[in-house]
């Protein structure tokens, strides 16, 4: 699930920093896809 989201946030600022949509502000998907793939492997490390 999770993985899926990040896919969705990194595509979207993909087409926001081509499309030149929001300015500066597309860089927030960046920081939000980082934060949900640091919280992908840090529970993927704890079930192991």
């Amino acid at each position: 699930m999770l993985w899926t989201i990040l896919i969705i946030i990194l595509v979207l600022w993909l087409l926001g920093l081509l499309g030149g949509i929001a300015g500066n502000l597309i860089h927030i998907l960046l920081v939000v896809a980082l934060v949900v793939l640091i919280v992908r492997l840090v529970q993927g490390r704890g079930r192991l």
